[in-house]
C-alpha cells in the first residue's frame, strides 16, 4: 500500500494530526518535499509536538521515517528538532530515521538571501517565511546545491565544492544586494558542526524504500503545505518552491518507479491562509477574529496569525482535483460549534461574471466571494466518536461539503487529540 497524505487548501489543514493517527497502520512515513518553513502539530498522550522537518510518524516507535530527496534540509534546525524530541523521550536513531543522500542542504546564506529579497520587495513581498526555502530550491535547479550525501565525502572534496558555491553565491549577496560577503570559514564550521550530526542518518533511501515495497511494507507519503501552494498548480507566485501534490510523492521520496495507490486529502472545515496573495474567501473584523481564536489559527512554524474565512468551495474542489484525492479527512469541524450560521464561500464573481471554476491570474486576484450560510449546531461535538452522536446539522454540513467537492469524506476530526475523530459510514 502506497498512500499519500496531502493538503487540499493553502496548508495548515491538519496533515500532521492525520498522519500521526493513520500511521498506526503503516510501516514507513516519508516527507517528500518542502523544508522547515511549515509546521505539523501533533497532540497525543505524550504531549503536543510541532514538527517542521521530521515526518509525523516519528512519534510512533514502530514506524521508520524517511526524509526524501525532494526535501531541503536545514541541518541546524534538524539537530535542534531532534534534540527537543529526544528530551521528550522520543527515540531517534538511524534505525527509525533515514535521510536521502540526494536531499539538498539549506545553508545560512540561503536564509540571508531570502531575507534580503523580502526586504528588497518591500510592500510587494511574497510573504516568505525567511527560512531560505526559495533560494535553496533555486540553487538546486541551478546545480549549485550541496547534497546530504556530500557530507560523507572526503573533506577535501566537500571543501572544494563549498568554495566554488560560495564564490558564485557572493556574486548575488555581495555584488547584487550589496551585503557583506559569505565567509567560507564560517560556512565550513557550520557544515562540520551540524553535518557531523546529520550524516549518520544519510543513506540511499531509494534502495531502502524499493526493498521495503518488495517486502510488502505499507508506505505513507506526507506532504507539507497544500495544493494551492504548489509551485505549478498553486496561486503563483504566492506559492512554496516545491511540488506539494500527490503525483510528486514517489518522485520526492526517491521511488519514481512506484505509484500512489491511495490519495487522502486533508481538508479544513473552513478556510485559513498564512502569508500574502489572493484569498478570496477571507473574512475581516470581529467575525474573523472570533473564528481565528476559536481555531487557534496561528502558524505552527512562524507564529503568524492566519487569515481566515468560510469554507471555499471553488478552491477546495480544485484542490481535490490537483491532489487526485480518493477520499477526504475533514479537520477542525469542532471549531465551528459556536456558530449559529456557518459561512460558506460558494463561488466567486469577476467584473459581474459568476465563476464556476477556480481561476488563475487577474480573475483570481480581483475575484469577489459569494457567500451562503448553513445552519450551525451550537453544540460541543469534541466528545463524539460515532456518526450517530453528531447533531443532524453537523451531519448535513459534512454531506454538503462532500457533494460540493465531489469526493467522499471518510474521516472527520473533532479535536486535536489522537482519538478525537469519527470514521464516516
Amino acid at each position: 500500500m502506497l498512500t499519500a497524505i496531502t493538503g487540499i487548501n493553502w496548508g495548515d489543514e491538519g496533515k500532521g494530526r492525520m498522519v500521526d493517527l493513520l500511521s498506526e497502520d503503516y510501516d514507513i512515513v516519508i516527507r517528500f518535499q518542502g523544508g522547515n518553513n511549515a509546521g505539523h502539530t501533533v497532540v497525543n498522550e505524550r504531549g503536543e509536538f510541532i514538527l517542521n522537518l521530521l515526518p509525523s510518524g516519528i512519534l510512533r516507535s514502530d514506524v521508520v521515517n524517511v526524509i526524501g530527496n525532494g526535501v531541503v534540509v536545514d541541518i541546524k534546525h534538524l539537530a535542534e528538532e531532534m534534540n527537543k524530541l529526544k528530551a521528550a523521550g522520543i527515540e531517534i536513531t538511524p534505525n527509525n530515521l533515514k535521510i536521502s543522500d540526494r536531499a539538498i542542504i539549506v545553508m545560512p546564506y540561503h536564509v540571508r538571501q531570502d531575507c534580503l529579497e523580502e526586504e528588497r520587495l518591500a510592500d510587494a513581498k511574497y510573504g516568505s517565511t525567511k527560512r531560505g526555502i526559495g533560494p535553496v530550491y533555486g540553487d538546486k535547479y541551478m546545480k549549485k546545491g550541496l547534497r546530504m550525501g556530500e557530507l560523507l565525502d572526503s573533506e577535501e572534496d566537500l571543501k572544494n565544492r563549498l568554495k566554488g558555491i560560495i564564490e558564485w553565491k557572493n556574486l548575488t549577496i555581495e555584488k547584487g544586494y550589496g551585503d557583506s560577503p559569505v565567509d567560507f570559514d564560517e560556512m565550513w564550521a557550520y557544515l562540520k558542526e551540524y553535518g557531523s550530526i546529520a550524516k549518520d542518518f544519510v543513506c540511499d533511501t531509494g534502495v531502502y524504500l524499493n526493498d521495503a515495497h518488495k517486502n510488502g511494507k505499507k508506505i505513507m507519503f506526507e506532504a507539507q503545505l497544500g495544493a494551492l501552494r504548489d509551485i505549478d498548480y498553486g496561486i503563483y507566485p504566492f506559492t512554496s518552491s516545491s511540488s506539494t501534490i500527490s503525483a510528486y510523492a514517489p518522485i520526492g521520496a526517491g521511488v519514481p518507479n512506484l505509484k500512489v495507490t491511495n490519495s487522502i486529502g486533508i481538508m479544513k472545515a473552513y478556510s485559513t491562509c498564512v502569508g500574502e496573495g489572493p484569498f478570496t474567501a477571507e473574512m475581516f473584523g470581529e467575525k474573523a477574529e472570533e473564528l481565528r481564536k476559536a481555531g487557534n489559527e496561528y502558524g505552527a512554524a512562524t507564529g503568524r496569525p492566519r487569515r481566515v474565512g468560510g469554507f471555499d468551495v471553488l478552491a477546495s474542489r480544485y484542490g481535490v482535483m490537483a491532489q487526485a484525492a480518493d477520499e477526504i479527512a475533514l479537520t477542525k469541524l469542532d471549531v465551528l460549534s459556536y456558530l449559529e450560521e456557518i459561512p460558506v464561500c460558494v463561488g466567486y464573481t469577476f467584473e459581474g461574471e459568476l465563476l464556476k471554476d477556480f481561476p488563475i491570474g487577474e480573475k483570481l486576484f480581483k475575484a469577489k466571494p459569494v457567500y451562503e450560510y448553513k445552519k450551525g449546531w451550537m453544540k460541543d461535538i469534541s466528545g463524539c466518536r460515532k456518526v450517530e452522536e453528531l447533531p443532524q446539522e453537523a451531519i448535513d454540513y459534512i454531506k454538503y461539503l462532500e457533494e460540493a467537492v465531489d469526493c467522499k469524506i471518510k474521516y472527520v476530526s473533532v479535536g486535536p487529540e489522537r482519538e478525537q475523530y469519527i470514521v464516516m459510514k
